[in-house]
């Protein structure tokens, strides 16, 4: 399996992601700059965090634009799997690869701290191989990571097990008080109906690495990886 990083102008976690993929799950991996129009031969994109663009216009609507991401939606179109976090999340919502949108966070301000996860999803790659009834403590930081959907489109992503996470607290529990930007129904991550696309504003690759204290973020490239082999 070959995974392919996009790298926007403006993009800060290009490097995580390439190193945990690479050096912690021993992935080959593929560094792709956005002026260029071929994924070379990746099998699996990977749309990381930052300030794309420096998040003018809106996060993620100019980066969306750019050349390579013509391949990218012609890879995802095909069936081929993406992942966006944070800001890629944010690129996947502007290019209609995922539903829904994320608006400014409710207290309009820049959020960066460790928020805790219960995974939803019984079939998406990123949380099949998960306990849904183990939180994850995984970090976040955005300032528009409100996520925003309307009824109709929860009712379907419900009925199609879309939604990937959930934010809650470290006992499991889901209401207003763990949810940190005001995402509609505490969604923290979601996927496309062909199951082959995945948007989560939380950074797993922040929460991979034993040096930094925490691991939960790899289960979550583990259970992708399971999948994917299950699937080969």
């Amino acid at each position: 399996m070959k995974f392919g990083v996009v790298v926007f102008p403006g993009s800060n976690c290009d490097e995580d992601m390439v190193y945990v993929l690479q050096d912690i799950l021993g992935q080959e991996v593929e560094r792709l700059w956005h002026k260029e129009r071929d994924l070379k031969g990746a099998d699996f994109i990977v749309l990381p965090g930052g300030f794309s663009y420096g998040d003018y216009l809106r996060s993620g609507a100019i980066a969306r634009f750019s050349p390579i991401m013509e391949d990218v939606i012609a890879h995802a179109n095909k069936g081929g799997y993406l992942i966006g976090v944070c800001n890629g999340f944010q690129v996947l919502t502007e290019a209609n690869l995922v539903p829904g949108a994320l608006l400014h966070n409710t207290n309009r301000k820049f959020i960066c701290q460790n928020t805790f996860l219960l995974p939803q999803s019984a079939t998406a790659l990123p949380t099949k191989g998960l306990d849904p009834k183990v939180p994850l403590k995984i970090p976040i930081a955005h300032g528009e990571g409100n996520y925003f959907a309307d009824d109709q489109t929860l009712m379907e992503m419900d009925d199609n097990d879309q939604v990937l996470f959930r934010y809650c607290n470290e006992a499991g529990k889901i209401n207003e008080d763990t949810n940190p930007n005001g995402s509609v129904e505490n969604i923290a991550g979601v996927m496309n109906k062909n199951g082959n696309v995945f948007g989560m504003m939380p950074h797993p690759e922040r929460a991979s690495d034993l040096d930094l204290g925490n691991t939960d973020g790899r289960q979550i490239f583990e259970s992708i990886l399971t999948g994917l082999l299950e699937k080969a």
